[in-house]
């Protein structure tokens, strides 16, 4: 029985690997165990780690760095991809105003943690554990633990604080949105407030009725308007047809519309009436609207349409058919001719049958092709990140350099090709199966580590005086900021309470708490907002617990 022994204590490559294995095995399965409708999930492996620690397991030190920092660097650098496509589209319209409200959420928090540092006897590094912990944020503790490294400080405090705090901090934004639901919410803030998402596609139909746009051309028609649209198809006599740009459009013409919807009204203007159909229905079968065309889903999987605009195409006029929407990553897209198109796109292509299967052979709609993520991109993505972490960054007032680190390169590198890489036709199309098993695997190793190396010390730390200083320090930094800033949301910028919890959740960082608003929520605002703000948030908390150091360490 050594060998048992051996393979569990004794430090080699093969011992680290079946240590962190299983710690993360055990820690995803008691993840998915629900306590009062709340999981864990992946966070689970971090508390495992650390009583796999408390019980005397430990790794190679020098492996144990090698797979945290891989871990991290994976972990962030995919959830830039992710992120990224709809990380500068974010900022517009109300997605701005759910950021702004999101940074004070962090601004706040940050503030109260460098001040009570100030007035107490918590050393700093120990403070950003405890924000990180609080804000359940461990890649902004990656972060903090690579400055505190090039500091020449220790990094075991911050470790223990963030692990001592982390579990109420998954529980406080849950609790600070219970009270303000029972204190601060009323009957207005549950109503569904629509936020102006230049995204959101709606259909419509309209009948010819201006005579300002009688006999004028598509294109003309287009000109006149400042809204954007695409006419999908248009009825004249009883039959149906795919309107070109150089289609002329008469008096009584039925059309079918795609737009947004906050352009309805005006396009009601500028063509004459709107009928009273509801199109925007999941149910409603297309093919059966008329028998003379299709309308089929295509995908893009050909590399070398990925990066063009829609318009360069020339779609519509080479083949005679429309294409009425975009989806990418679950949002709809108006189908414009400026849109620039990515791998895995799924168009909306509406036609004769024979002219959609040209356009198939065109666009590629080979579903199997996509299935393998491009490995060569990530890894040379992941090398670009980790060059653009170690430029040293000279700040004013700060004397040495700042660097973005293990966890701020890739992240920012990964936002920027996920956002811009299509358009220098680059090929970083990843399925969102194999996008989330990058994430997962990376981020359960890097918890893994973490825990492991907290654990030695952590009970101690609990069981004296400043661990629960620590848990309730903590706490306040997450219960605070994000209940003064529910009642901003929905006071001053009165935004309903569905998308002022959607965006506390995704400032704080907390699926967790998402899950509790979606259940208490009749709408997807929560979601919406989530995904609105969670990109900057990341990127922000990532920054700012490296700033907190170099600025007041």
């Amino acid at each position: 029985m050594e060998w048992l022994v051996n393979l569990f204590f004794e430090h080699s490559a093969l011992q680290a690997v079946v240590i962190l294995s299983l710690i993360t095995a055990v820690g995803l399965g008691l993840g998915k165990i629900h306590v009062l409708g709340v999981s864990l999930g992946v966070t689970f492996v971090f508390f495992i780690g650390i009583l796999a620690g408390h019980l005397g397991f430990s790794i190679d030190p020098q492996m144990l760095i090698y797979a945290e920092s891989f871990g991290l660097v994976l972990f962030v650098y995919a959830l830039g991809l992710q992120v990224g496509p709809g990380f500068f589209s974010s900022f517009q319209r109300g997605g701005y105003r759910l950021n702004m409200l999101g940074l004070g959420v962090i601004l706040l928090g940050t503030i109260m943690a460098v001040a009570i540092s100030k007035t107490t006897s918590i050393a700093l590094p120990d403070m950003v554990g405890i924000l990180c912990g609080a804000t359940t944020n461990t890649p902004a503790l990656g972060a903090a633990q690579q400055t505190l490294k090039q500091l020449g400080e220790p990094t075991s405090g911050a470790a223990l604080s963030c692990a001592l705090t982390y579990p109420l901090g998954v529980v406080g934004v849950i609790l600070a949105i219970i009270v303000v639901r029972k204190l601060f919410v009323r009957p207005c803030d549950l109503c569904n407030h629509e936020q102006d998402d230049p995204n959101h596609t709606y259909i419509a139909t309209f009948q010819i009725h201006n005579p300002a746009v009688f006999n004028k051309s598509v294109q003309e028609i287009a000109h006149l308007s400042k809204q954007k649209f695409v006419i999908s198809r248009l009825w004249r006599d009883g039959m149906v047809s795919i309107p070109t740009s150089d289609k002329i459009v008469k008096e009584n013409d039925r059309i079918l519309v795609i737009t947004t919807d906050k352009d309805v009204p005006n396009l009601t203007v500028l063509f004459g009436e709107q009928e009273n159909r509801d199109w925007n229905k999941e149910d409603i079968d297309w093919n059966a609207i008329d028998s003379q065309l299709v309308s089929k889903h295509i995908i893009i999987s050909r590399a070398e349409i990925n990066g063009k605009s829609l318009g360069s195409l020339r779609l519509r006029n080479n083949y005679g058919i429309n294409i009425s929407r975009v989806l990418r990553s679950g949002v709809q897209l108006l189908a414009t001719p400026g849109l620039v198109l990515q791998l895995g796109d799924r168009l909306t292509v509406v036609g004769e049958k024979a002219a959609i299967q040209n356009v198939e052979k065109v666009l590629g709609n080979m579903v199997q092709t996509l299935k393998d993520p491009n490995l060569a991109s990530i890894f040379i993505g992941i090398v670009v990140g980790l060059i653009v972490g170690a430029i040293p960054i000279a700040i004013p007032g700060i004397s040495s350099p700042v660097k973005l680190g293990l966890a701020g390169g890739p992240i920012i590198v990964g936002i920027l090709i996920g956002s811009y890489g299509p358009r220098l036709h680059l090929l970083t199309y990843t399925t969102r199966s194999a996008n989330l098993m990058l994430r997962g695997i990376g981020l359960s190793l890097y918890l893994a580590c973490l825990g492991l190396d907290a654990g030695a010390h952590f009970f101690e730390t609990v069981m004296r005086p400043e661990g629960a200083l620590w848990i309730g320090i903590g706490f306040l930094i997450t219960f605070v900021p994000v209940v003064i800033m529910a009642i901003v949301s929905m006071r001053i910028f009165h935004l309903d309470f569905g998308n002022t919890c959607g965006m506390l959740c995704g400032s704080m960082a907390n699926p967790m708490a998402l899950n509790y608003a979606n259940d208490i929520t009749d709408n997807d605002n929560p979601s919406v907002s989530y995904a609105t703000v969670y990109p900057l948030g990341m990127f922000i908390r990532v920054i700012i617990a490296q700033l907190i150091l170099m600025l007041f360490l």
